[in-house]
């Protein structure tokens, strides 16, 4: 049976912090669009078509930010 390791060697003193870092901010910034994308997707709604799903234009901010 073959075996392969998993694990990632270390990357000296900062290189763990960094990736660590950059992993971070892209996870951030794609957050950021997505809940953007659903602000503008559900701006766009009517409030005929928002009552529709059970929402008012005041939910729009909190169902973006992930928060209802």
């Amino acid at each position: 049976m073959a075996t392969f390791e998993t694990t990632r060697p270390a990357l000296g003193l900062f290189g763990g912090r960094l990736s660590t870092l950059v992993v971070s901010l892209v996870a951030a910034v794609a957050a950021w669009n997505d809940a953007r994308v659903t602000r503008n997707a559900l701006s766009k709604l009517s409030d005929r078509e928002l009552d529709d799903i059970g929402l008012c234009r005041g939910d729009i901010e909190a169902i973006s930010a992930g928060t209802r």
